[in-house]
């Protein structure tokens, strides 16, 4: 019995004992963190520290810039998890966690191998007494070596991050507002389309991605150019297609704001230089159907204002980091000064639908990435039938209950565009073989006070001369001599 008992009393402690070995491995809290906590404090006994203060507010009880770079770039550390309290708010998006340092706690971060920590202390009093402010801790050993990079990193980290939780706003132009002192009003820009969404050939949307990322990283190369760091497209392509969307994705993607130039509302070209002038950096300018606003002959603005916007001294004084987008239906009768390099940069065509963007539109819209009735839709485009994206959109937005529905009704659209398409060949044939009869007769040579452009018209002009030819065989050869003497 005895025997029994301790058998089990050991069972008992080897379990007690591999739970807490267990617990001693996986949870931070446990040997492994306290030895490692440990380390770093005899490390920090040791070797001998400096601190670098970041003040909330400057000589002048001004706010300190800097302070909110810090602020940004320490509450986006993975060792703020490490910090005793830490306080959770919601940020500018409903779906958005931001993290922040408690008063008077500690995070640790490390760069280019040296280990650094952060204090957010909180000053005691009023005024600026009581004000916050960061303070850094370097070990002097590594303070030459890396506090310069280390700042610059702080600001292009914090750069980044910011630029991902702005709110991106639309700006519309309008009259003189002498409350704002400037033209242009701002609603918040909640377009949803975005890259991913948009219906267009994969490799050239991965092509247009590239090209905004690398425009992104591209300050320096700019400057060391002497250029200004801007990108310009052109998006060309009938209504319908998908250009205004791909604007609004670009800006998602870019996280700029969006100022959309309406030049019917622009007085004069000085008008168009201020609004110019009136951008911020990080935007994209938008003039949409550019083609049709040059085709007007009654516009306040000139071809020559256009081209300074597009890349005149003033565009170079309006600041750094723009993309200017121009849209058009057609660049068919567009002034080549426009389309030259160097104004624009990169001419993105946008067709009609076909069957590869019908395959994207229908896994966005319907969540269809194959379907028996594919190959009945690829053969109908094959026969030369086509829609824009906005009008099959709209069919399968309305059938969305039913994606079988909806396929069978992009079927028979798509049918009665070619069916009209195919009458409307019909007829421009007959209009074109009508008018080149016309030219014939119009062309033909004018006898006796008739135009040779019938057969019975030359029917008439043949018995005409034989009637002549005979009763000239009538008469005799003085006669004859006579008549063309008389005449």
């Amino acid at each position: 019995m005895f025997s029994v008992i301790a058998y089990w009393f050991l069972i008992l402690i080897m379990i007690i004992c591999v739970f807490v070995l267990v617990r001693l491995l996986l949870y931070r809290t446990a040997l492994i963190y306290v030895l490692k906590n440990g380390l770093h404090w005899m490390e920090d006994r040791v070797h001998v520290h400096q601190f670098l203060k970041v003040p909330e507010l400057n000589e002048n009880f001004q706010d300190n810039q800097f302070y909110r770079k810090v602020k940004t770039y320490v509450n986006s550390l993975a060792s703020m998890e490490d910090s005793d309290f830490t306080n959770l708010f919601t940020g500018k998006k409903s779906n958005d966690i931001v993290l922040c340092l408690d008063d008077n706690q500690t995070v640790h971060d490390e760069f280019l191998g040296a280990r650094v920590s952060w204090t957010n202390e909180v000053g005691k009093g009023n005024g600026r007494d009581c004000s916050r402010t960061f303070v850094l801790r370097i070990k002097k050993k590594d303070k030459r070596r890396i506090l310069r990079p280390y700042l610059q990193h702080i600001h292009t980290v914090s750069d980044e991050i910011e630029q991902r939780r702005r709110e991106v706003k639309l700006y519309m132009n309008t009259q003189f507002d002498h409350q704002t002192n400037g033209r242009w009003r701002s609603i918040p820009f909640t377009h949803p389309s975005t890259l991913d969404t948009i219906a267009m050939d994969s490799d050239l949307k991965n092509k247009v991605k590239s090209d905004l990322e690398s425009f992104l990283k591209s300050k320096q190369y700019y400057h060391r150019l002497g250029r200004v760091w801007k990108r310009s497209y052109l998006l060309y392509g009938p209504s319908g297609t998908g250009k205004s969307s791909f604007v609004a994705a670009m800006a998602k993607f870019l996280s700029y704001d969006v100022y959309d130039v309406d030049l019917s509302r622009v007085s004069d070209n000085s008008d168009l230089t201020m609004l110019l002038l009136q951008t911020t950096n990080k935007s994209i300018v938008v003039i949409e159907d550019l083609d049709r606003f040059m085709a007007e002959k009654s516009t306040a603005v000139s071809l020559s204002s256009i081209l300074n916007f597009m890349d005149g001294i003033v565009n170079s004084c309006c600041g750094d980091e723009k993309v200017l987008v121009f849209t058009m239906n057609t660049k068919e009768q567009i002034d080549p000064a426009i389309l030259r390099p160097g104004r624009i940069d990169l001419h993105i065509h946008f067709p009609l639908c076909d069957f590869n963007s019908f395959k994207c539109m229908a896994n966005s819209y319907l969540g269809l990435k194959d379907h028996k009735l594919f190959p009945q839709v690829e053969e109908v485009f094959q026969s030369g039938a086509t829609l824009s994206t906005a009008e099959i959109g709209e069919i399968m937005i309305s059938n969305r209950g039913s994606p079988s529905r909806a396929l069978k009704s992009v079927i028979t659209a798509l049918q009665a565009n070619g069916d009209a398409r195919a009458a409307s060949k019909v007829v421009g044939r007959r209009r074109s073989e009508s008018a080149s009869s016309r030219v014939s007769s119009e062309e033909s040579v004018e006898m006796g006070g008739f135009k040779d452009s019938s057969p019975p018209v030359r029917e008439l002009r043949k018995l005409y001369g034989l009637l002549r030819l005979k009763s000239s065989n009538k008469i005799g050869p003085s006669d004859q001599d006579t008549t063309q003497i008389g005449r």
